[in-house]
């Protein structure tokens, strides 16, 4: 997923927009921060309202923590919560926009987007 290659290994630089991929574009990614904007949630609770597999969620939340976008809370009886960093709060207002951009009646994919680009041009 590593857009333009690895700047340690010579390749062009990284933008601004795949670095911030590289933390949050993984499937579920994204999601898993968006349930956790109203607070912290414990892993079984987020597993059943996203739906996502359990090996998925529990490697994205690793990912995720690592890149310091969430902690990992301590509960009683080997309980798991979970709960955005300020890092993780700051992606507020990019989901927000997302979901506005997503929406039809805003202007997004569904009402007055552009025709998508074709596959092969015409001969």
């Amino acid at each position: 997923m590593t857009a333009g290659g690895d700047p340690a290994a010579g390749g062009p630089e990284w933008s601004d927009l795949a670095a911030a991929l590289e933390v949050v574009g993984a499937r579920w990614a994204l999601l898993i921060v968006e349930q956790l904007l109203d607070g912290p949630q414990r892993y079984g609770d987020l597993q059943r309202r996203l739906g996502v597999p359990t090996n998925i969620l529990a490697t994205r939340l690793r990912e995720l923590q690592e890149a310091g976008v969430l902690r990992r809370l301590p509960l009683h009886h080997n309980t798991r919560a979970y709960a955005l960093t300020a890092r993780g709060a700051a992606l507020r207002e990019p989901i927000e926009a997302l979901r506005r951009w997503a929406t039809p009646r805003s202007g997004g994919p569904g009402e007055g987007a552009p025709p998508a680009p074709r596959a092969s041009p015409p001969r």
